[in-house]
């Protein structure tokens, strides 16, 4: 695998873990995550994929607040 670059998403919590991050590599056409808590578990899709992916998680309705 190239050497990649992670980046946090804007996101996360600020702290250790509870975070997805995010790679890509310059020669690849694909987009890495991965969770921070298991860093050795990387998945890696096309951009379009994850457009996809989000635009669907927008879409949803508004989770119920619990307080």
């Amino acid at each position: 695998m190239p050497h990649l670059v992670w980046q946090k998403s804007s996101f996360s919590t600020g702290g250790e873990g509870e975070c997805v991050e995010l790679a890509a590599a310059a020669t690849g056409a694909h987009i890495h995550l991965r969770e921070s808590d298991h860093p050795h578990h990387i998945a890696a899709i096309p951009p379009h994929t994850l457009a996809a992916l989000l635009h669907a998680v927008k879409s949803l309705p508004p989770l119920p607040s619990y307080k």
